[in-house]
């Protein structure tokens, strides 16, 4: 039996990943499992451009 992974980013984020993206209009019609692997790696790559962003925009803490 398969092992059932909790999703680490949440609903709101992948919505508005979809969105940005382009094809928010398949996930609502189908469902992320009709999204193509091409949709899915780049939502991923646009997830880790939007956190490194957020890590470089920090200001150190002392």
């Amino acid at each position: 039996m398969g092992r059932r992974r909790r999703g680490v980013m949440s609903e709101q984020f992948k919505d508005e990943l979809a969105k940005d993206l382009g094809f928010y209009g398949t996930v609502e019609r189908e469902g992320w499992g009709s999204i193509r692997a091409k949709d899915a790696g780049n939502m991923v790559k646009r997830a880790i451009q939007l956190a490194e962003q957020q890590l470089a925009n920090r200001t150190p803490r002392r």
